[in-house]
């Protein structure tokens, strides 16, 4: 699919992979919505690529409605291309020292990145169904979503987070069958050591040694790697039904 010209959705788009995307697509000619739950964030990105800063929580049924509803006056149409990066990173053993349970941030962690990307692609999906075909292959959308190396090296104390990037991963093959007679992708990316704002407070030293970890290229993957990534997936119309690994053939260890 061609990207210039496009209406395209990013969601968590205030800040990290998903600034990245919302740039790298605007910097190719997409009309960006800017959907994250921070508002700032959203807005500053929006006006930095002349984007539609939607400010949304995806978990969110009501407001990923009223957000797609804006994109469309906005852009005019559906966006052809839903780039979902919004999400929440979680840490918690399911019974720690004390003896304490984890369940309520088991549940939250699939509120926002499980539930909270399959209510934004099914909206997604049913606008995208509505557009006019384009292309050779008579395409409509495509859909992205974000999963982690989490959901196969998942380690101690990553139960809830590798479970939600689980059922990302999961979904990817069923929606992708579903949607293909509309003429939508469905693709997944699972980062893996990516440079985040967590890992910037780390020192150095600890950074490099992490990072050394990585068998090839040696370092942590920047947000424009996977913003790359998320162009090709765009781009290439066989690349559907399956979750790519951007992780420098890195296996996590048990912790």
């Amino acid at each position: 699919m061609d990207i210039k010209g496009i209406g395209a959705v990013v969601t968590g788009a205030g800040s990290g992979l998903g600034a990245a995307t919302a740039r790298h697509l605007a910097s190719m000619g997409a009309k960006v919505g800017v959907f994250d739950f921070n508002e700032a964030g959203a807005r500053a990105v929006a006006e930095e690529i002349g984007g539609l800063a939607c400010p949304v929580n995806v978990a969110d049924e009501g407001q990923v409605a009223a957000a797609f509803d804006d994109f469309i006056a906005w852009n005019g149409a559906a966006p052809r291309v839903l780039v979902n990066c919004a999400g929440i990173g979680t840490a918690g053993r399911v019974v720690n020292r004390e003896g304490k349970l984890s369940i309520d941030a088991f549940r939250r962690t699939l509120d926002v990145n499980l539930i909270g990307s399959y209510i934004t692609l099914s909206y997604a999906a049913r606008a995208m169904a509505e557009l006019e075909p384009v292309g050779p292959d008579n395409e409509r959308g495509v859909i992205i979503n974000t999963a982690s190396v989490a959901y196969q090296d998942g380690q101690i104390g990553q139960a809830a987070y590798a479970a939600s990037k689980g059922g990302i991963a999961s979904l990817t093959l069923p929606v992708a069958r579903e949607l293909a007679r509309s003429g939508i992708r469905v693709m997944g990316i699972a980062p893996g050591m990516f440079q985040t704002a967590m890992v910037d407070g780390l020192p150095e030293e600890t950074q490099r040694s992490i990072a050394a970890t990585i068998p090839f290229p040696p370092r942590f993957g920047s947000p424009s790697d996977y913003a790359s990534l998320a162009e090709q997936i765009i781009r290439n119309t066989m690349l559907n039904g399956t979750v790519i690994r951007l992780d420098g053939a890195v296996r996590l260890p048990p912790k």
